[in-house]
C-alpha cells in the first residue's frame, strides 16, 4: 500500500541561522550558500523555479536554471516568445526559488525583470553547445506542435543548414532576462518545524539592506 502523503515528513536538524553572522546584504550570503551547493555534488544546483503572473494576475511557474549572478541580479536564457516571457512583458515581476533539500535550505528571490543587453545574450548563446543553439532556433517555445516526429523533423532540416558553418547566430527572439532583487528570503530547516527565516528587504535604486527574522 502506498504511504499516505500527509504521514511523509523529515526532522531537520539543530543547526540554524544566528543574525550575528550573517552579511548586511544577501548576495554574499547567496554566494557562500551557492558554493556548498556545488561542493555537495547535488544535481543542477543552479535549477530554480521561476514564478511569473499575466496581466490578469493568473500565476504560472516552472524550473529554469540560473546562468550567472552578481550585484546586478540573477539571469537565465529563454524564448522571448514563450509564455514565461509573456508574462514578464505585461508584468515585468517575478519570483525565484531554489531549494537544497540535501542541505535544508530554501532561497526565495523577488524583483522586477528586464531583458539584458543583446552583447550579454549573444555573449551566453555563442558559449552553448551547438545542439543548444540550433534547439533555440527549433522551438517555438510554448507552442503547439503536431507530435515529437515534425519537432525532430525540423531539427533535422536545421542542423543540415547549420551542418558547414562554425558559427550559429543567435536567433532574435532567444536570450536573456535579469531579475534585480528587493527581496532575498533565506530559510534553513530546524526541528520541530520552528525553522529560520531571515529576509532581506530594500527598496527599488536603494543601496542598503534591511534584514529581519520571519515566524516560521
Amino acid at each position: 500500500m502506498a504511504k499516505d502523503v500527509a504521514d511523509m515528513r523529515k526532522e531537520y536538524s539543530a543547526k540554524g541561522l544566528d543574525e550575528i553572522d550573517m552579511p548586511k546584504e544577501p548576495m554574499k550570503l547567496f554566494q557562500q550558500w551557492f558554493d556548498e551547493a556545488c561542493s555537495s555534488k547535488m544535481h543542477e544546483p543552479n535549477a530554480m523555479c521561476l514564478s511569473t503572473a499575466d496581466g490578469t494576475g493568473r500565476p504560472s511557474a516552472r524550473i529554469v536554471l540560473l546562468k550567472k549572478f552578481d550585484d546586478r541580479g540573477f539571469v537565465w536564457y529563454t524564448n522571448y516568445e514563450s509564455r514565461k516571457s509573456d508574462d514578464l512583458t505585461v508584468n515585468p515581476n517575478a519570483c525565484l526559488t531554489f531549494w537544497w533539500g540535501e542541505l535544508e535550505r530554501q532561497i526565495r528571490i523577488e524583483g522586477a525583470v528586464e531583458k539584458v543587453s543583446a552583447q550579454e545574450s549573444d555573449a551566453y548563446f555563442n558559449s552553448r553547445p551547438k545542439g543548444s543553439q540550433i534547439g533555440a532556433w527549433t522551438s517555438d517555445q510554448s507552442r503547439p506542435v503536431a507530435d515529437r516526429t515534425a519537432l525532430e523533423e525540423k531539427e533535422t532540416t536545421l542542423k543540415a543548414k547549420y551542418e558547414s558553418q562554425e558559427v550559429v547566430q543567435r536567433p532574435p527572439h532567444w536570450g536573456g532576462w535579469r531579475i534585480s532583487p528587493t527581496y532575498v528570503e533565506f530559510w534553513k530547516g530546524r526541528q520541530s518545524r520552528l525553522h529560520d527565516r531571515l529576509a532581506y528587504t530594500r527598496e527599488s535604486g536603494a543601496k542598503n539592506w534591511k534584514m529581519e527574522r520571519l515566524q516560521p
